[in-house]
Order: structure tokens, then C-alpha cells, then sequence
């Protein structure tokens, strides 16, 4: 069975988010894996509880099938984290698909690896974050879910099952 790995803040993740991807994911044939920042219960925006079974630093990154972020408040840390930067460089260097929801995707910004592409994002109404994708090299599409190559981009919660489908379907 193929194994997708979904990263999400261990408080204020978007619930949303995750149960989109997380369907997306499934239906297709996934087995569906937490990781966070510690191992443990995570503690969703609205207040779903899921546990991480797999911390970052932990992460073996060939271990999965796919990789993704899910955004949220809490995963604003994660730009910012170096554990979750090396995931997303060592994930694209592996040749596998990388997914990123909402605000996350300023994390595979902050790692460098949409130098190039064409991706999409949560912005908070100033321009905030799609000016740092394009400073970090991307081109902002401005579009509900953005795939290039094997990187897929979705901007928020309405997205998450179209992001959760478009994810399960690029394949490495």
C-alpha cells in the first residue's frame, strides 16, 4: 500500500484542511500518516484531535510515498523550522511528491524548492504571503490548487479535497 505522510502543527492546525487531504488521500488508496513537530496529539483550529505518530526529526523521507504540509496558524512555525525544511528539500530530491495547503506553502518557500514554479497560496488580504513566494521565486498562479511537476499547491480550506485528489494523483 502506498504511504502519503501529512505534516500539521501540534496546536492550530486547519481541520478542514487535513480532513480534505486526508479524504482525497484515502480514497484513492492511501495510507494516511501524522507526523508533527513532536509525537503526540495535535490540536486542530476548530478542535479536532489527531495523534502524530512520527516526529520531524525522525521523518525518513523514502520512507513515504508523498509528503505534505497542512496549513493552519500553527504551521506559520514550520517556514521557520529547520526539520521541516530539510523534509521538504530532501522530499523534492528524492523525486517524490510534495503537497503544501493554505499557508504552507511559505514553508517550501522558505526551503527553496519553488524557485521556478508555479504555485498557490493562502494570503492573508495584503499581499503578505504571495509576496513571499515570488520573492523566494515562485509565480504566484492565484489559482484554488496549483500542480507543477510533482509539487502541489492549494490556498485554504475550500481547496482541501480538490488539493487532497489533485495530490493523490501526481505521480513520481
Amino acid at each position: 500500500m502506498r504511504t502519503a505522510l501529512l505534516i500539521v502543527a501540534q496546536q492550530g492546525f486547519q481541520d478542514l484542511e487535513y480532513e480534505g487531504t486526508r479524504k482525497g488521500l484515502t480514497d484513492a488508496g492511501f495510507a494516511v500518516v501524522i507526523g508533527s513537530k513532536a509525537k503526540g496529539l495535535c490540536t486542530g483550529k476548530f478542535g479536532e484531535k489527531i495523534s502524530a505518530i512520527v516526529a520531524l526529526q525522525d521523518v525518513v523521507v523514502e520512507d513515504y510515498d508523498r509528503i505534505a504540509f497542512i496549513g493552519g496558524p500553527g504551521a506559520a512555525a514550520f517556514a521557520s523550522d529547520p526539520e521541516a525544511l530539510k523534509i521538504a528539500n530532501d522530499t523534492v530530491r528524492a523525486g517524490l511528491p510534495l503537497g503544501a495547503i493554505c499557508i504552507a506553502p511559505t514553508i517550501l518557500a522558505k526551503a527553496r524548492v519553488l524557485d521556478g514554479k508555479r504555485a498557490t497560496i493562502w494570503d492573508d488580504g495584503e499581499g503578505t504571503q504571495v509576496r513571499l513566494l515570488e520573492q523566494m521565486g515562485a509565480t504566484y498562479t492565484g489559482d484554488t490548487v496549483t500542480v507543477d511537476g510533482l509539487i502541489v499547491t492549494g490556498n485554504g480550506p475550500e481547496a482541501a479535497e480538490e488539493f487532497g485528489r489533485a495530490f493523490a494523483a501526481v505521480d513520481a
